[in-house]
């Protein structure tokens, strides 16, 4: 990093939530290390353990930047030129009497939650001549203060867990100040270790082999997560897994680091349902000897006597307690003796009523946060008629997926306890698990976070991390919004990326990485690495739609590689883990199934050679991928992360692993076969051409056989151009076809192009409509060619705010560059007279065709389980149509939701009427706030059914006068 600078770690690029002064350039900066000397640090002797700690690491961090360590002193020098001062207001009587001084001013500090102020004080104390100060109002602010200095000399927050380099240099300085890191927006922010098994394999190789994730881990966690501004945890959890409380150094830890631990939704009054009670139920049987069953209906006694060890055991430490039940191991609640909906609400009124009673017995009023999580049937539960108390928190989930199920009404925004989210930034489950990588958008992300505190969820969000790797940076930004939730805006998400990124490699590549990323994530929102699967994207249709996507995929790992190249050799393990792997691993993944494909469909073409080639290269791909993974966990960082990278573990849902292929047997035959674009064989769908789109479409000429074959190809216009025109293939050679639009006369034209070889040949059929330069130039909105028409949602005509509500711009989100939604999302519901009362989007649509035509708005798929997401669609000034999409995560397999959550998108089809040619105006109504619109696409006749993506964007003077005709990953030629 020494060629790229400190640049990105001063204040102005530090995160927003750190406030300047706007005085402070006038002050001079405080050497924390100069000429070899390092400034001692100050800790009082009363101030909290967690303050202590965490000065310890300052200690460590100044070494890190300025090789010095600083001494820790316990009492204030009698003389000294500088020194830094660290303590929590009413726990440090040097900070006090500063205070009491009007030396330090912390108006906007004191009595407010874990924020705290840094300032440098001259004359702070006799004898000493200049201190930094750093002063929280409790000891987590202050803990914060410390590592917000830890942050500004140099030290990223991920400098162990992603191996982020530290620049060494001579002279390691702060700003003046004051700095104030005002109170959070949400209380208690935190993460869940889940589906853990490569943290609990690396854990047990590297940190600790007689356990399987114990404290000197955890103590590594600890700091992390403080370092990012987080005070939450629940732990790891599964049978792989040492549980919590099995080492008593694990909560004393947490305690010490200042670490509020809780539990999740299945582990109520912080037991470990997996690991813990079977031996309490060994040790409690039956009178009959018969084991106890965890069930509530059947053994009330024997499970309260449970929750209360805990309680009694865990009562000193600041804990968060879950209330409620459900079965062992992420299981339902089971209920032998209550079989209806109402006969388990009563069950789970009396288990709370019990849970409560524990908790006032055995901790007394130190026993908050108390939370209940209504996850999967236990929302069903509560929305039937559970009693939750005024003062626990209600932790809302997601449908594990992004998107939350919903969210309090205007009653449960009123309770003491507040409201908090379980969301997933890594899922174990229907339909599908994704634990590998980081693909969920950064902009969904911040959008379903900014909904839920617009609905004043903002005491607690807990992120389900998995095992924490490969979440560095949705994590981080996670933490970020928890903290400030007003510092990044529906146009600016990138610029989170780029201001973090610029954090760990230096402003120089900043912008480049954050491009890299979000188009990474853009890929993902098409369809997760994890969800790829056969014959999902059409290797036939739309210009070869999954070429398209690898193409973009191979620019996308081009970029990555070449500006790895470029970094620093002490930056590229960080890079290697924090943009290439993610990059190169979703490549490849997606790589060998889109081989996979094309073998299969070379198999059904009747092909050769061509059918072998495909699939040596559906398994280099994956034999390249799992080289990659090696690397990571071998030669990365010296093989420091041996074992937690692995997309194929033995005990959780895996990545797609090795695609199956077919080969064929050789035979010493040739022979000429022609697939168009839009045909699996043949050329039954003509090539459509249209001069305001451009159009380039291909020709798979292959070879039946194994020996080579001569060929020749021939259009009957002079104005049809090929990009080949014959010659001798073993394989198959892709013949692109364009049309000379400035030799090509006006009008409607049928073309013929010719493929022959020997006595074979093959009549490719093309429609040509060359409507002339002067029409394209005259055309004001989306002009209709091929026979649709296709619209990016965000490129509008116009949009009309109505009843304190609009359509606004999320750039980042959704398959394409931006999406647009309806907001605020607390606004109420249009059911009619939407022309005078809804937000309207407008787009300016030409047809040349006339008819009914199906319309399909592609939504993101946000739910609302006590509403409905609906939007309404009309043509010109014909009566609306309401469309109503999918409100509630079913959990099933092969469903709407599901097929949803797999696509991240939601098609809303109507049909609407064109009784003239010429241009129209396609209309968008807002029904239901926070509704989403990514693209739309209308159908005149030309839309082939197996298509996964919308079809490219049609022309558009303004949007999109050049419409995209790069090819696709190329097939091999030969």
């Amino acid at each position: 990093m020494t060629a790229v600078g400190l640049a990105p770690l001063l204040p102005a690029v530090l995160p927003a939530e750190a406030h300047a002064s706007p005085t402070s350039a006038a002050r001079p900066d405080f050497d924390l290390v100069r000429d070899g000397v390092a400034v001692d640090v100050f800790v009082d002797a009363a101030d909290d353990p967690a303050v202590v700690r965490a000065a310890g690491d300052l200690q460590a961090d100044v070494e890190r930047t300025g090789g010095v360590r600083p001494a820790l002193r316990r009492t204030l020098p009698e003389r000294s030129a500088a020194v830094v001062l660290v303590g929590t207001l009413g726990a440090s009587p040097v900070i006090d009497r500063l205070v009491a001084q009007g030396r330090l001013d912390v108006r906007r500090v004191r009595g407010h939650w874990e924020a705290s102020v840094t300032q440098v004080v001259e004359r702070p104390a006799p004898g000493v001549e200049r201190a930094l100060v750093i002063a929280g109002s409790d000891r987590r602010g202050t803990v914060y203060g410390i590592y917000d200095t830890s942050e500004r000399i140099g030290v990223s927050p991920w400098y162990w867990w992603a191996d982020v380099p530290v620049e060494r240099r001579e002279t390691v300085t702060v700003p003046a100040g004051p700095f104030e890191r005002r109170e959070p927006s949400v209380r208690y922010r935190g993460v869940f270790l889940n589906d853990e098994q490569n943290l609990t394999t690396w854990s047990h190789r590297t940190q600790e082999t007689d356990k399987n994730i114990g404290p000197e881990t955890y103590k590594r966690l600890f700091e992390l997560l403080l370092r990012l501004k987080a005070n939450y945890l629940w732990p790891a959890m599964h049978p792989y897994s040492d549980f919590f409380n099995k080492y008593r150094e694990n909560p004393e830890l947490a305690d010490r680091y200042g670490i509020v631990v809780g539990s999740s939704h299945p582990e109520a009054l912080l037991r470990n349902g997996v690991h813990e009670w079977e031996p309490w139920a060994q040790e409690h049987r039956g009178a009959d000897g018969s084991l106890p069953v965890y069930d509530y209906t059947v053994n009330p006694g024997v499970i309260s006597d449970y929750w209360r060890a805990r309680a009694r055991e865990n009562a000193a430490y600041e804990s968060s307690w879950t209330i409620g039940m459900r079965g062992l191991h992420d299981t339902a609640l089971e209920t032998k003796n209550a079989t209806t909906i109402p006969e388990k609400v009563v069950v789970m009124n009396d288990i709370i009523a019990d849970q409560r009673r524990i908790l006032t017995e055995e901790v007394g009023a130190a026993a908050e946060p108390q939370i209940f999580i209504p996850y999967k049937e236990v929302l069903d539960l509560y929305n039937a008629g559970v009693q939750v108390p005024d003062d626990v928190t209600l932790i809302w989930p997601d449908d594990n997926h992004g998107n939350m199920r919903q969210l309090p009404n205007a009653a449960e925004r009123a309770r003491s306890g507040g409201n908090g989210i379980y969301y997933h930034l890594s899922y174990w489950g229907r339909p599908r698990s994704y634990l590998w990588l980081d693909t969920t958008q950064l902009a969904k992300v911040w959008q379903e976070l900014r909904r839920v505190y617009e609905h004043e969820v903002d005491r607690m969000w807990i992120f389900n991390v998995g095992d924490l790797k490969s979440i560095e940076t949705g994590l981080s930004f996670s933490m970020d919004v928890a903290w400030d939730v007003d510092r990044w805006d529906a146009d600016d998400v990138e610029g989170f990326l780029a201001e973090w990124y610029g954090r760990q490699f230096g402003l120089r590549h900043a912008r480049e990485i954050a491009a890299i990323r979000t188009e990474y994530y853009r890929l993902a929102a098409e369809r997760r690495p994890e969800f790829i699967d056969r014959n999902v994207f059409s290797v036939v249709h739309h210009g070869d739609e999954a070429g398209r996507r690898m193409a973009a995929y191979d620019r996308l790992l081009e970029r990555t590689v070449a500006l790895g190249a470029e970094l620093p050799a002490d930056c590229r393990d960080a890079f290697y883990e924090l943009v290439q792997y993610p990059v190169h691993g979703a490549y490849l993944m997606n790589l060998k199934y889109y081989w996979a494909d094309r073998n299969a469909l070379a198999v059904r073409q009747g092909r050769g050679v061509g059918s072998n080639r495909f699939a040596d290269l559906a398994e280099a791909a994956h034999a390249e991928e799992a080289a990659l993974t090696q690397r990571y966990n071998t030669e990365v960082a010296g093989g420091k992360w041996d074992g937690y990278i692995n997309p194929y573990p033995s005990q959780i849902p895996k990545a797609p692993g090795r695609p199956a292929v077919t080969r064929v047997a050789r035979q010493e035959t040739s022979g000429l076969g022609v697939a168009a674009e839009g045909n699996e064989t043949g050329a039954q769908r003509p090539l459509s051409f249209s001069s305001a789109t451009r159009d380039r479409r291909f020709v798979d000429v292959f070879n039946t056989g194994f020996l080579a074959v001569t060929w020749a190809a021939e259009a009957d216009r002079p104005w049809v151009r090929l990009s080949s025109t014959g010659g001798s293939l073993t394989e198959q050679s892709r013949v692109w076809v364009e049309v000379d639009w400035a030799r090509a006369p006006e009008g409607t034209h049928d073309v013929t192009v010719a493929f022959t070889s020997g006595g074979q040949r093959f009549e490719v059929p093309l429609k040509v409509v060359n409507d002339g330069e002067r029409a394209r130039r005259r055309a004001r909105g989306f002009v209709e060619a091929g026979g649709y028409v296709s619209i990016d949602a965000v490129h509008t005509e116009g949009r009309v705010a109505r009843g304190g509500a609009r359509w606004r711009t999320v750039r980042g989100l959704g398959r394409r560059s931006a999406a647009v939604e309806a907001v605020p999302s607390t606004a109420a519901p249009i059911t009619a007279d939407f022309a005078a009362r809804a937000p309207e989007l407008r787009y300016r649509v030409r047809f040349s065709s006339t008819g009914s035509f199906p319309v399909t708005v592609f939504r993101l798929p946000s739910l609302d389980e006590r509403g409905a997401r609906r939007l309404a669609l009309a043509l010109d000034d014909q009566p609306p149509t309401v469309l109503s999409g999918q409100a509630v995560a079913t959990g099933n397999r092969g469903d709407a939701w599901a097929r949803n959550v797999e696509e991240g998108v939601e098609k809303l089809t109507a049909t609407v009427t064109v009784t003239a040619p010429g241009e129209h105006v396609l209309r968008v109504f807002m029904v239901d706030p926070a509704i989403t619109v990514d693209q739309i696409v209308i159908d005149t006749g030309g839309l082939p059914a197996a298509a996964y993506l919308a079809p490219p964007e049609s022309y558009h003077p303004v949007f999109n006068p050049d419409p995209d005709t790069s090819p696709g990953l190329e097939p091999p030629n030969q």
